[in-house]
């Protein structure tokens, strides 16, 4: 340990004829405390809310989607671009979907959703809230009386159906009658219900097997969009520009074109929050600041003695800039456990809880990120360094003859 700082600790350490210096120290260190845990906590919460709503979006949908033509019309031939997508290397699967808006009706009342027709067996594969049903099991082709459905747990609590219910569906008809476009019921028995765990998800979908879905919305031999999985999801827009150049003219939506808007926002929100609490670092620097100016002109003599029997100027900067390193160092490990302690018990308890039907989770989840951990402690730390250089330069610039002039 040199001579720097062992003086900077005992500066710090040792009773002072001024005690207020040591008052506004303990509120440099606090504020930097505060500052630091603020920032994770607020960090956190963001990432965690964010990551918790992709997995479930994404989860619930797919990582693009490949629609027939430049306008999104249904798809035909589908096996044959499906094949192609397929031998892809990355592309994890490929799943044709028959998709159309519907009316449900229960025994309760009657309400608006997506019915979906897929592949259940092989999606169950890839899928676990739909490998892991809330009840019942998945419908088969012609299984029971009549054709079975899948219904969100959601929807099938607003319209009051339960498993073994029988249900109608109705959709406007391609068919045009003397009113116009026709509508089309038919009938469908409750085979399960699923959660995804996204409730805009949960409360507007409806699954049945592909065949029934193409028979039942007059698709014939069409699908409405193949669904592909890909193995890294950041690199969507990527494999976008690779299917274009092995398929014949189609339309590919990526997942995050899809939820654009939402995830802009949440990191533009992230932007803003660190900029906004990173000023409460900001202030506690100014104590620093304030606090070794004040240490300065105190320890005036001894800085004037330091020089005197030989210690350099670049010394006499370093005693004050370690002082304000060890307030900075101190504080940040202090607001980094606090931050970390207090994102561990708002997990495990589950303490900040929210409507599910507009936040689509039920509490918000806490996540740090390594990087946006390494990103808050390298900037606390850099706040409270520059702010020793003013008066660490100040404390080196002392005239000894001055300092012990009336000594």
């Amino acid at each position: 340990m040199g001579y720097e700082s062992f003086i900077a600790k005992r500066y710090l350490t040792a009773r002072r004829k001024q005690a207020f210096i040591s008052v506004i120290t303990v509120i440099s260190t606090i504020g930097i405390t505060i500052g630091v845990a603020a920032l994770i906590i607020a960090i956190a919460l963001i990432t965690g809310f964010q990551r918790d709503v992709q997995d479930k979006i994404l989860g619930a949908s797919s990582h693009l989607m490949i629609s027939g033509g430049y306008a999104g019309e249904d798809l035909s031939d589908y096996e044959a671009a499906a094949a192609k997508v397929r031998a892809v290397p990355g592309v994890e699967s490929v799943s044709p979907v028959a998709y159309g808006w519907c009316l449900v009706q229960g025994a309760l009342k009657t309400e608006p959703a997506v019915l979906k027709g897929m592949d259940l067996e092989a999606e169950a594969k890839i899928q676990p809230w739909l490998r892991s049903l809330e009840s019942g099991t998945l419908p088969g082709p012609g299984a029971g009386p009549r054709e079975g459905i899948l219904l969100g747990s959601d929807l099938a609590f607003a319209i009051g159906a339960g498993i073994g219910d029988i249900i109608t569906v109705a959709t406007m008809s391609s068919k045009l009658g003397p009113l116009g476009l026709t509508i089309k019921p038919k009938r469908f028995q409750v085979a399960g219900t699923f959660s995804s765990g996204l409730y805009e998800f949960d409360s507007k979908t409806a699954l049945v097997p592909l065949a029934s879905a193409r028979k039942y919305l007059g698709l014939g031999d069409r699908v409405s969009y193949l669904q592909v999985m890909i193995d890294d999801i950041f690199s969507a827009d990527r494999y976008k520009v690779s299917l274009r150049d092995i398929l014949p003219p189609v339309f590919i939506t990526t997942w995050n074109e899809l939820n654009q808007s939402l995830f802009s926002a949440l990191k533009l929100e992230k932007n803003i929050i660190f900029l906004t609490i990173a000023l409460i670092v900001i202030v506690a620097a100014l104590n620093i600041i304030a606090t070794l100016i004040l240490m300065v002109m105190e320890k005036t003599r001894d800085i004037g003695i330091l020089i005197a029997v030989g210690a350099t100027p670049p010394g006499i900067r370093r005693i004050f800039f370690y002082q304000g390193a060890m307030i900075g160092i101190v504080g940040t490990a202090l607001g980094t456990g606090l931050g970390l302690l207090w994102c561990l018990a708002a997990n495990t308890f589950k303490l900040i809880r929210v409507p599910v039907d507009i936040y689509q989770i039920s509490h918000i989840p806490f996540r740090i990120m390594p990087l946006d951990l390494l990103l808050i402690v390298g900037v606390s730390l850099a706040i409270s360094l520059v702010s020793t250089l003013f008066p660490s330069h100040r404390a080196a610039k002392v005239d000894p003859v001055t300092a012990l002039k009336y000594e």
